[in-house]
């Protein structure tokens, strides 16, 4: 049986988990096996090699080694608020992200229930063996990630900075943990059953999209001058906990003994064990809740599907096609897989017009807005359509794709179409229209012909994406562990310059009278004619 060497470490602290009345012999046991049950996994990092040999977690870690060495880049930089709030943001970013992409399923594992809960196992013993599980992962992606930027503290800013930075990242650890434990828990306790299991993918989403968002915001409460950096607090910052850990560098190696910065390390020191042991008491509570997991799908309301049958009817034009306008977007809607992987995306592309207004806004006002081109950012929202136009063909129930090669279908590539209709509809089109309305209240009403003239460009950008990206199967027909072996780098950084292309030639129309005018007709007729071209009706294909 495989040996780990982690657990010998364990065991030094053995005495603790008698005295919290855990048995540890077993506890050892239950984790013993999970690891080695853990060797047949492969972490999302690392999804793209199925075929590889050997535990793939351990593989892992020289990747994340060398995005450590973003850390170090921060390393050198003598202002301790702006430095350790960019290297706890980084380092929280990438630990909630390996949290929610790959442990979220042994936080909310119930299939070792039928196991553990028919044997005189106690519960506290159960609970523990899940909670060091997480640690143990956490903790190797924590030391690969911080290895290379700590011993570069340690030669560069001394053994105070090196030890005070261990010491912050494992008090980071416990709340990220813990955090994500409670907002399950809380989830748990409201929903059941389906709503349960929508609820908790859109958590997972949310959190992706949050991080990015929280960089935005906590970059923003320094104010930067030519080369100097200082920190003014506003009472927002008591939200952000990469702040919190910035605080007691300021404090002990910057001897700033002010109320605030005092108030701020008491945070780092005091809410990780205030989140620790408030999960740790609800935790009966939480594994009560876990039973809702095991029930299934509730009675599907037939209105939901009324505005698919709309748009089938606007944008569809015969039976067959329809039929797969509502087939894909049933899909959409209810693949979580599907949607965990394609709305932070779609996040990304919401939020990024707004980023870069934003950093507009830092040396300008919002008055001057409407005389820009600044609105040309909404292009930034179509750069994501070819990694959803990529994800069309993969499915968690992928092996079911047998049947569309058994039916009689006269046109393989109606489906696509359909498909892609469904993508710019369900996923896009929402995203697009919420982002033209901010616009047109912050340019004014004069862009509608430039938001129309972006629309028809995401259309053509999809069809062009359809055609670059090898999309030879059917669609939801691959499994999604094949989503990295099938991903062309090459072929999205074309079309990221497309979307360049495309900006210039909008930019050069604005030059030219009645020039977006033009540039719409010849964008709308350009754009049917490669659709019917791209699509026109052929024989099934093999």
């Amino acid at each position: 049986m495989t040996k780990f060497r982690s657990l010998k470490i364990l065991d030094w602290f053995q005495p603790l988990f008698t005295w919290m009345k855990i048995d540890y012999k077993m506890m050892r046991k239950i984790l013993e096996m999970k690891l080695i049950m853990d060797q047949r996994r492969t972490p999302t990092i690392f999804q793209g090699n199925q075929k590889a040999k050997g535990n793939q977690f351990l593989k892992t870690l020289g990747i994340y080694a060398l995005y450590g060495l973003l850390l170090v880049l921060f390393v050198f930089l003598d202002q301790y608020m702006f430095q350790m709030s960019i290297i706890f943001g980084l380092t929280m970013f990438l630990m909630m992200t390996s949290l929610i992409a790959d442990f979220s399923s042994v936080l909310l594992d119930i299939r070792d229930k039928a196991i553990f809960h028919t044997k005189p196992l106690d519960s506290r013993t159960i609970n523990a063996a899940k909670m060091i599980h997480i640690a143990y992962y956490m903790a190797f992606i924590t030391g690969a990630f911080i290895s290379i930027p700590a011993i570069v503290m340690l030669f560069k800013q001394g053994i105070v900075f090196f030890l005070l930075f261990l010491a912050e990242v494992v008090l980071l650890v416990l709340l990220i943990i813990a955090i994500t434990a409670l907002v399950y828990l809380v989830i748990l306790k409201f929903f059941g059953s389906d709503q349960l299991k929508n609820l908790i993918n859109y958590v997972q989403i949310i959190l992706s999209v949050a991080v990015v968002i929280g960089y935005q915001i906590f970059i923003r409460a320094f104010n930067i001058v030519d080369i100097n950096i200082s920190y003014v607090f506003e009472w927002w910052h008591v939200l952000l906990p990469p702040i919190w850990f910035a605080a007691p560098f300021e404090l002990i190696l910057g001897h700033n003994h002010s109320f605030i910065y005092i108030f701020l390390s008491s945070l780092a020191l005091v809410i990780p064990f205030i989140a620790l042991a408030v999960y740790i008491w609800l935790m009966p509570s939480f594994e009560r809740n876990l039973q809702k997991l095991m029930d299934e799908t509730g009675e599907i309301k037939r209105w939901k599907f009324s505005l698919t049958r709309f748009w089938s009817s606007l944008i569809c034009f015969d039976q067959e096609e329809k039929m797969f306008f509502r087939f894909s977007s049933i899909m959409m809607s209810r693949e979580r897989e599907f949607k965990l992987k394609v709305y932070p995306i779609l996040g990304m592309g919401l939020i990024f017009p707004f980023i870069f207004i934003m950093n507009t806004l830092m040396s300008e006002t919002v008055d001057s807005l409407a005389d820009s081109n600044t609105y040309l950012n909404i292009y930034f929202s179509t750069i994501m359509i070819g990694s959803m136009v990529q994800m069309l063909k993969f499915s968690k129930n992928d092996k079911g794709g047998w049947i569309f090669k058994t039916i009689p279908i006269k046109q393989t590539k109606k489906f696509y179409s359909a498909a892609l209709k469904a993508l710019l509809v369900k996923l896009y089109l929402p995203v697009y229209l919420l982002i033209s309305v901010v616009f047109l209240y912050l340019f004014s009403w004069n862009i509608w012909l430039d938001l129309l003239i972006v629309f028809v460009t995401a259309i053509l950008q999809t069809v062009l994406a359809y055609k670059l990206i090898n999309n030879e199967y059917f669609p939801f027909t691959k499994p999604f562990e094949s989503a990295q072996q099938s991903v062309n780098t090459a072929m999205f950084f074309l079309l990221m310059f497309l979307v360049g292309g495309f900006v210039l030639l909008h930019f050069i129309a604005l030059l030219i009278p009645f020039g977006k005018i033009s540039y719409l007709i010849l964008l709308l007729l350009g754009t049917i004619l490669y659709w019917k071209k791209v699509f026109k009706m052929v024989s099934k294909e093999g």
